[in-house]
């Protein structure tokens, strides 16, 4: 389907923006769009490494998974878990492939190989051109594992665990910056589960001595698995308290689902996203006027998508325990990806503290990019939002407070038909805007204020959306779903109009004229 051609002048529903560049929220951080490759399901094997596929490198790793990441606009992945990383021993994944253990996986009741490891993965890391950003094992190890492994990645040979990894071929030190200290540790589920005392006072130590070894880490610590959770904001006052002077980031996990087939509430998931980050910064704040300390801890999202977590639920567990099964292999269609849109507003919008954000996950597994063994590999419809954000989202972003008409959901009140978001890159003298239409009948007539900036022209109008909403992509169908380009957008006298079709998601980028 395309979009529409022409402004329907009687159209029902209208909305209005300004956009100045005087009101800047923060610059935008190239981290926000990270993603998360786990040792679960087919993420890593059929995923991103498959040696006998027709892409594969000298590495086996699939040359179009790694095209697509790169289109993806990824800029850090998060490894290894996720759940998997509570029980997990880095040593099994180094050294010779023969040699390598086979474990069972507690988290997910699977085999685990080992054929990937920390030096595959960070090999991976460099052909996709992304920043790798490791979960160590909190769960069921502590300090002494914790300053293993960082030896054995970033210290220079010289050492007993730094020279292992030179004999395993990697030279260089990984020089990973970006450390996990574990993963839901609030979580029941999770293998080696704590309260928050134990695991708030298990990485501040953690964390310490990491720093006495390389000072220049960047320390996450584990926020709670959702706003869901009964400890919720008690979870990170308590950690914090302990962890604040250590750590540089505390992380948020959220996953959005319709539930019962209400449409509306979930097209308004990002609400609730507004309000966890607004949460969690209160609290952090909080606790940091209680130390009497000027830093600002910052906000890791760094587990985030749409899951449909009910269909999970009713799948049995594998008794075999299988290597790489298909798990959560989610097909996401139109409404999905409009979700994923507005979720990246929220994400732009609070720019001045979350800093860090991972969509869970890269392939496969509630994924964008999806996989056949020995086959294609395809872009599911939320990988557009993702893409486009990443690639035009540049500069500073704009605070936009749109008039707007408003609908009443069940989960979270009443709530505005648009949500948006702007950036304003002063080298390419370029704004962007970025745009959902919430209203499953009506189109919207938005109206943007731009005199502020210098702009004279529509660079680029892309929207998505289709009659059909519950189209999918598929390995047959690839491209049933993409963004397409928007003929109603006009920018006259400052002012840009464009009409937004029912449940869409639109990139506006505007620019000087030739």
């Amino acid at each position: 389907m395309t979009a529409p051609s022409t402004l329907g002048e009687n159209s029902v529903l209208h909305a209005s923006a300004t956009l100045d560049p005087a009101f800047r929220v923060a610059p935008v951080s190239r981290r926000t769009f990270g993603s998360f490759v786990e040792h679960l399901g087919r993420c890593v094997y059929t995923g991103i490494h498959e040696p006998g596929h027709h892409s594969a490198d000298a590495d086996g790793f699939r040359g179009d998974v790694l095209a697509l990441t790169r289109e993806l606009g990824v800029s850090t992945v998060r490894y290894p878990g996720g759940n998997f990383v509570s029980g997990y021993r880095w040593e099994d994944g180094v050294g010779p492939l023969e040699q390598r253990p086979r474990r069972r996986d507690l988290a997910w009741h699977t085999t685990e190989p080992n054929t990937v490891g920390l030096d595959e993965f960070v090999r991976w890391t460099r052909k996709a051109d992304v920043e790798p950003m490791l979960a160590i094992n909190l769960g069921t190890r502590g300090v002494a594992e914790a300053l293993d492994i960082l030896e054995y990645a970033n210290l220079p040979a010289g050492t007993a665990l730094a020279d292992q990894r030179v004999e395993n071929g990697s030279k260089e030190p990984h020089g990973i910056r970006m450390w996990c200290l574990g993963n839901e540790m609030d979580g029941p589920w999770q293998v080696g589960h704590k309260t928050a005392a134990e695991y708030g006072r298990l990485a501040a130590e953690t964390a310490r001595a990491m720093r006495m070894m390389d000072r220049n880490l960047e320390l996450v610590a584990c926020g709670s698995s959702n706003s869901r959770m009964p400890t919720f904001a008690a979870w990170e006052a308590e950690v914090l308290a302990e962890t604040y002077d250590q750590v540089d980031f505390v992380s948020l996990h959220a996953y959005y689902e319709p539930l019962d087939g209400d449409i509306g509430s979930f097209l308004a998931s990002n609400v609730d996203m507004d309000r966890m980050i607004e949460s969690v910064v209160v609290t952090a704040d909080h606790i940091g006027a209680k130390l009497r300390s000027p830093k600002k801890i910052m906000l890791s999202f760094d587990e985030w998508n749409v899951w449909y977590q009910s269909r999970f639920k009713g799948t049995p567990v594998p008794e075999d325990w299988p290597v790489a099964p298909r798990q959560l292999e989610d097909q996401y269609d139109v409404t999905d990806a409009v979700v994923v849109g507005s979720l990246l507003i929220s994400l732009l919008r609070h720019s001045d503290r979350v800093t860090s954000a991972a969509q869970a996950q890269l392939v496969n597994v509630i994924a964008p990019i999806m996989t056949e063994p020995g086959g294609p590999a395809w872009r599911q419809t939320i990988f557009h939002p993702f893409a486009l954000t990443s690639r035009h989202a540049r500069g500073e972003v704009l605070r936009v407070e749109p008039s707007s008409p408003r609908y009443e959901t069940a989960r979270f009140g009443d709530v505005p038909v648009l949500d948006a978001v702007a950036t304003w890159d002063e080298d390419s003298h370029e704004a962007t805007v970025f745009a959902v239409n919430r209203h499953q009948d009506e189109p919207l007539v938005l109206e943007v204020d731009v005199r502020g900036l210098p702009v004279s022209a529509v660079r680029e109008a892309l929207t998505l959306s289709d009659d059909d909403r519950t189209a999918t992509n598929t390995a047959a169908q690839p491209d049933r779903v993409v963004p397409r380009p928007n003929g109603t957008a006009e920018l006259a006298d400052g002012r840009l109009r464009v009409q937004l079709p029912p449940v869409s998601w639109s990139v506006l980028r505007l620019g000087q004229g030739e």
